[in-house]
């Protein structure tokens, strides 16, 4: 007569080991068949903060840096045809071949002109203004478009383009009482705000678009919030 309390799945039936250790840690193996070992070392998620900054670093608002890629393209390729339209000519001379026109007539022509001559002088504008424009690209951060947002912490920059910023505020704008049409434009430093009022006063109208396009440009979280400025009028009467 069989034993009915050492059926399979009871306790003691042949490979099954005990557990050991304590609950709600990872399991760690022992190989096949060996006792599964419970380690609450890793059993909580390590968080580390990141830093925050400051309300004077969080408003300084620098803008983003532009790439730069077709002027720094355009200028490698410029210097790389002509280094090595140069570099081909000496290296035939010193082959024993006859340099090439050009070298021999800009030779010819700087030996034969003065300083002061028309052409030296265009030619040395021309090159000045390219070194000015060169110097100007490599100085400025460029992107004029991108508006910086403020900064909660050190590591993550955010930017939001002028033309979604205008649409957005438009929308606040179209939502105001008496407004039929809105037009707004954002700039680095002032948001311009154009309205037409089909009814209610104009007063009115505009204390509302003020009232609503500030808290429209509050919520975009701009590092630096520009200068609104609206004006409403009645639309004009045809016929």
């Amino acid at each position: 007569m069989s034993d009915t309390g050492k059926g399979p799945g009871a306790e003691g039936a042949p490979g099954r080991e005990p557990v050991s250790g304590s609950p709600g840690g990872p399991e760690r193996g022992g190989g096949r068949g060996g006792p599964l070992v419970l380690d609450q070392s890793d059993s909580a998620t390590r968080y580390e903060p990141r830093p925050t900054l400051s309300p004077e670093e969080d408003h300084k608002g620098r803008r983003f840096w532009s790439a730069r890629r077709i002027p720094a393209a355009l200028t490698a390729l410029v210097v790389l045809g002509a280094g090595g339209l140069v570099l081909y000519d000496v290296a035939a001379v010193r082959a024993g071949r006859p340099a090439m026109y050009w070298r021999r007539r800009l030779a010819d022509e700087l030996a034969g002109r003065s300083l002061d001559s028309t052409w030296v002088l265009v030619a040395a504008c021309v090159a000045m203004a390219l070194g000015l424009w060169l110097i100007v690209l490599a100085l400025t951060p460029g992107l004029r478009r991108v508006l910086p947002m403020r900064r909660g912490i050190t590591d993550v920059r955010a930017g939001i383009d002028r033309d979604a910023a205008a649409l957005a505020l438009r929308d606040r704008a179209m939502e105001v009482s008496g407004v039929q049409s809105a037009r707004v434009r954002v700039g680095r430093s002032r948001v311009t705000a154009r309205a037409l009022s089909h009814f209610r006063e104009l007063d009115a109208v505009r204390a509302d678009l003020d009232e609503v396009l500030a808290n429209g440009i509050g919520e975009l979280g701009l590092a630096r919030p520009p200068v609104l400025t609206v004006r409403v009028r009645r639309p004009v009467k045809k016929g």
